[in-house]
């Protein structure tokens, strides 16, 4: 999940912006452990990815946020399902914008490796809000849906405080902005920001309230600086031997990671006194 927005940010050595002049970024929901643990798809080492099972697996062991990705039906339903086709994860065929809700709900979603096997299926936007209601956090990985609708659920279920939205391209970054203009909305860290420089021109010129992108990306200098602004660095961390890298990750300052696996992660954390 790599968002770099293909507007270049020019400036020069003698150029110093303050932060005095940058428009603060939106509050984020409240953490509710000192460092956050965010469920890449869910659970998904237990149940298969993007599942209520999932979901609600990640509720158990005590993820911060449930980590979904939110698309749309032909009938106009959000649901989540990281991938635009039904082909990998599913016993179907097909680009879930072009099935409606009926016939996706006939599917079955294959376990792939996941550790409880069972009768899945994929779950809509208004389900996974039932079940994470002041339960868990929701982090959207805002893939192809409306702005407007999803809004409008958020508000239906009274959870607009209970999200936030990682942006994958600038017309979504714009429409958020217009729409919907205090979600905390995440972005990745451009190859632009690799100085402070670079990271206050591109703070200034969209204003993200949270910083995803690889972890590794991240040096001393843009951590010091996102702290200095305020702006929480959750990166992604996900990989098969992602437990050889949280030592080294957790040593950089990162506050929050998002992981493929979250009860692993917890237990170290609470090993170390972290959590």
């Amino acid at each position: 999940m790599l968002f770099y927005i293909k507007t270049l940010l020019v400036f020069t050595a003698a150029c110093v912006i303050s932060f005095d002049t940058i428009a603060q970024p939106n509050a984020v929901p409240k953490p509710r452990h000192s460092f956050v643990v965010i469920a890449h798809r869910g659970a998904h080492v237990s149940y298969p990815e993007n599942t209520l099972e999932a979901y609600q697996q990640a509720i158990n062991i005590g993820a911060d946020y449930v980590e979904i990705d939110l698309r749309t039906t032909k009938d106009s339903v959000l649901v989540s399902m990281h991938d635009g086709s039904v082909n990998r994860m599913t016993s179907g065929q097909g680009q879930i914008k072009d099935m409606v809700l009926t016939d996706l709900k006939q599917l079955m979603i294959k376990s792939n490796g996941s550790q409880v096997k069972g009768v899945y299926r994929i779950p809509t936007f208004e389900e996974i809000l039932k079940l994470c209601k002041n339960r868990i956090y929701i982090y959207i990985d805002f893939k192809d849906a409306s702005v407007a609708q999803t809004m409008k659920v958020l508000k239906q279920y009274e959870m607009e405080n209970q999200v936030i939205v990682y942006i994958n391209s600038l017309a979504q970054l714009q429409e958020w902005k217009r729409i919907a203009p205090n979600m905390p909305l995440m972005l990745s860290l451009p190859k632009s920001a690799v100085n402070a420089a670079g990271f206050k021109a591109f703070v200034q010129q969209y204003v993200p309230s949270l910083l995803d992108g690889e972890w590794m990306d991240y040096n001393e200098e843009i951590l010091n600086a996102a702290s200095q602004q305020g702006i929480p660095v959750w990166p992604d961390i996900q990989s098969k031997d992602e437990d050889q890298q949280w030592p080294k990750a957790i040593s950089k300052g990162f506050k929050g990671l998002q992981t493929d696996q979250p009860e692993a992660l917890i237990k170290f954390l609470q090993a170390k006194g972290l959590r």
